[in-house]
């Protein structure tokens, strides 16, 4: 077979991989949409955002379908892991990078490699038993929104850890040379060349951990109590999008099943936000660097 040939099959090959890949995603939309539709015609799309409360029957006119509170708990505990992951991996990476010892670094990032390869329901299991117990002592509700936030930020601290090392290992050893021979200083080099090299990769870790966190299910469900109310403080119990779907799907049936399934979509809403944001900032830094 020539070269020619064996490039044009490649390339037909990897054509029909990325229509399969889209035709998945599609396809689960549609059957979220399929699934959801019972709901939204004899529920209404309102009450899911004005119900009182959370008590789904199977038959919609009868029951309540206030999907806030597991929304919000979701959001403010992903929220809260971002915010405190983002600055250690960010900070984790630089530090392999730039002031560790190359013997220190590889056994850093294997220790990171280790932690990404963890079970969730591992994760879980050690917050239930250490986690809980530990903020029980502190105040009285163990199972809380303050056991889910940290237990989310050590499960995703090594997707962003990981995908930023692998950002700022991609930055042209041209350019730090470069601000080096201008007499920079090495922290003035990670602020002023570095991560503006390396800003589309940061951002990408960013959003990729903030996609584990929204989506994570066991382990958040085996420590925020699974309490259905407006977490008003990071004591209070509250339940996940997530943990609801995986606490009810057993048993739903009628609408109340139809409407685990709005929970479903929404959910991948929110996901196809967090990926149309990463390919806007992309596609910023593509424009930039042109």
């Amino acid at each position: 077979m020539s070269p020619w040939r064996s490039d044009a099959l490649l390339v037909w090959l990897l054509r029909g991989c990325a229509a399969l890949v889209g035709a998945i995603v599609v396809l689960i939309l549609l059957f979220l949409v399929r699934e959801s539709m019972p709901a939204f015609r004899h529920v209404g799309i309102g009450r899911f955002f004005t119900d009182a409360s959370w008590h789904p029957l199977a038959d919609g006119s009868q029951g309540e379908f206030n999907l806030t509170p597991m929304l919000v708990g979701s959001l403010v505990a992903m929220l809260g892991a971002v915010l405190l992951a983002a600055p250690l991996g960010v900070g984790s990476a630089v530090f392999c990078h730039y002031y560790a010892p190359r013997w220190i670094a590889r056994a850093y990032r294997k220790m990171i490699e280790l932690l990404a390869g963890i079970p969730s329901v591992v994760y879980g299991f050690w917050g239930l038993v250490v986690l809980v117990p530990l903020i029980a002592s502190w105040h009285p509700h163990g199972p809380s929104l303050l056991a889910g936030i940290l237990l989310l930020t050590i499960m995703i601290l090594p997707t962003i850890a990981l995908t930023i090392d692998a950002a700022l290992a991609n930055v042209p050893r041209e350019y730090v040379s470069g601000a080096a021979a201008l007499g920079m200083s090495r922290w003035g080099i990670i602020r002023g060349v570095v991560f503006p090299a390396a800003k589309s990769g940061v951002f990408t870790g960013i959003l990729l951990g903030t996609g584990r966190a929204i989506g994570e299910t066991m382990a958040v469900m085996m420590v925020c109590g699974n309490v259905v109310r407006m977490p008003d403080g990071i004591f209070a119990p509250m339940r996940t999008l997530t943990a609801n779907i995986a606490l009810e799907m057993a048993y739903a049936m009628g609408d109340h099943r139809s409407a685990l399934f709005v929970s479903g979509l929404l959910l991948m809403v929110l996901v196809i936000a967090l990926v149309a944001m990463a390919e806007m900032i992309g596609k910023e830094h593509i424009h930039q660097e042109s």
